[in-house]
């Protein structure tokens, strides 16, 4: 199935609005009629590729179902980067038509077949209608990965793999008519891409925010009538602030998304209690994979929050059960099956799942299992628990450690706001275990007192090696932390270090 029809599907109701971004509002029947003529204008280029550089709104469904009616994939690329970021990327991709925002002109340069975003709008009214159906085997959407380790990979997702998340996950216009769903992710994130997608096929309205601002957040959400909304953990945090200290309601809201990284519990727990008729959504999910692959419900947060049993409170920190459609699997290193309660890498398995890279290939084994290299684990109840990257475990001494498990114990000391734990060089022990700590406001936090802490809520071995404090963590726009760049800043502290 290829992702046009989702938007034939709902020009079925041709009046109904479908995007809302700044001055722009587009109903159904306005937004096919464009993807017709964006057809027709990326056909007319004779590119083999679209590319769009810049922050999103209107223009990102246009160009996914633009470049899918003409049978070319797209790419939303990364407008933060520099222009050596954004040109290396660029280059991988097959005689690319450059759809770019006015304020990135310049950080693209020369040497591409370009127009400007208002430009490919307009030509789109005028240009001579193409409605081609792509191979559903064909792809569709090409996403470099943040590349925080490594060089960016090129994630390649068909038209089967987007389609199959969106029909697995939304029944088609099952929202109600006054539906609004307000969308601030990144466009060049999976999250973005899934929310032009899901959110239409469901029939609510879309409300971009293009330049993310919690106060503004919080204005379009009464504005717009807002009913559902998705967050990264750092808007959370600022959504929340905004929340606290102005004592707004927020009426209309019905369903709050977040996810992209790891949320401190205190987090979700304030922001429970200041919304506590909202319905809290933890979703979990990677580019590979097409978006979400496993949730914790509503029901999963209240059950969690109220309960007096470890076992179901400890859920409020899972990322729930797996969606529809979706298997996963707990590995040993031998490649065992782990049961409940067994950390180990975690793979998945289903019709959304790609594993597929340009100039890779396919990385799914012979049974279609994909390695997320995520350390995860089970519980008896097939709850997901999500330990961190396999890449970010420390090795003190030869002893595995998840960084994760110490900072879910550290986060809840009262005087901590925010904290990574990483592991840092050193000649002795291989690496050791370094906490940095983000201070809440008006304390001072004693290095000593939070190793404690640490140590009489885990064993000897997890306790911080050392503690050092920082202002804020530095995170990607989907609020990943940059444990790379921690780490970096320490072993260079580490070794101007006297002998």
């Amino acid at each position: 199935m290829s992702i046009s029809l989702l938007l034939e599907m709902a020009s079925s109701d041709p009046d109904r609005t479908a995007v809302v971004s700044d001055d722009i509002r587009l109903s159904t029947g306005e937004l096919s009629a464009l993807a017709d003529g964006g057809a027709g204008v990326v056909a007319a280029s004779g590119a083999r590729h679209v590319a769009y550089v810049g922050t999103g709104g209107a223009i990102l469904p246009l160009l996914l179902f633009a470049s899918a009616r003409a049978a070319v994939p797209v790419t939303p690329l990364n407008y933060r980067l520099s222009t050596d970021g954004l040109r290396a990327l660029l280059d991988r991709l097959p005689d690319p038509l450059v759809v770019v925002d006015a304020e990135y002109r310049d950080a693209v340069g020369e040497g591409y077949r370009l127009m400007d975003s208002a430009e490919f709008v307009e030509a789109a009214r005028a240009a001579e209608p193409v409605t081609e159906f792509a191979d559903p085997d064909a792809v569709a959407v090409v996403l470099f990965t943040s590349g925080t380790t490594s060089k960016p990979k090129a994630v390649e997702l068909t038209h089967n793999n987007l389609t199959s998340y969106v029909t697995g996950t939304v029944e088609f216009a099952s929202a109600d008519p006054g539906d609004a769903a307000l969308i601030c992710v990144p466009p060049y994130h999976i999250a973005g891409v899934g929310a032009a997608l899901s959110n239409l096929y469901a029939g609510r309205k879309m409300v971009y925010l293009r330049h993310f601002d919690a106060h503004e957040w919080v204005r379009l959400v009464g504005t717009e009538n807002v009913t559902s909304a998705t967050v990264v953990p750092t808007m959370l945090d600022r959504i929340v602030a905004v929340l606290d200290a102005d004592k707004v309601t927020l009426p209309s809201l019905r369903t709050l998304a977040y996810g992209g990284s790891k949320v401190a519990l205190p987090l979700v727990r304030k922001a429970l209690s200041l919304l506590p008729e909202v319905g809290f959504v933890n979703a979990y999910g990677l580019t590979e994979t097409s978006s979400t692959i496993a949730v914790l419900t509503p029901d999963d947060h209240r059950t969690a929050l109220a309960s007096t049993d470890d076992g179901a409170a400890r859920r409020l920190g899972s990322v729930g059960q797996p969606v529809p459609g979706i298997e996963v699997q707990i590995r040993g290193e031998d490649g065992s099956v782990l049961g409940p309660g067994e950390p180990g890498e975690l793979f998945v398995r289903g019709e959304q799942v790609s594993g597929r890279y340009t100039d890779i290939g396919s990385v799914l084994d012979e049974q279609g299992w994909f390695p997320t290299r995520d350390v995860a684990y089970l519980d008896a109840d097939g709850y997901l628990f999500i330990g961190g990257r396999s890449d970010d475990t420390i090795i003190r001494g030869g002893e595995n450690i998840a960084p994760a498990e110490i900072e879910d114990v550290l986060v809840e000391h009262p005087h901590v706001r925010d904290c990574a734990v990483v592991g840092a060089e050193d000649p002795e022990w291989g690496q050791i275990i370094v906490a940095v700590v983000v201070p809440r406001p008006d304390t001072d936090p004693d290095v000593e007192e939070l190793r404690a802490y640490v140590r009489t809520r885990l064993r000897g071995s997890r306790t911080p090696d050392r503690v050092v404090f920082r202002s804020e963590l530095p995170a990607n726009a989907t609020g990943k932390i940059l444990r790379r760049e921690l780490v970096a800043e320490l072993n260079a502290t580490s070794s101007k270090e006297p002998a």
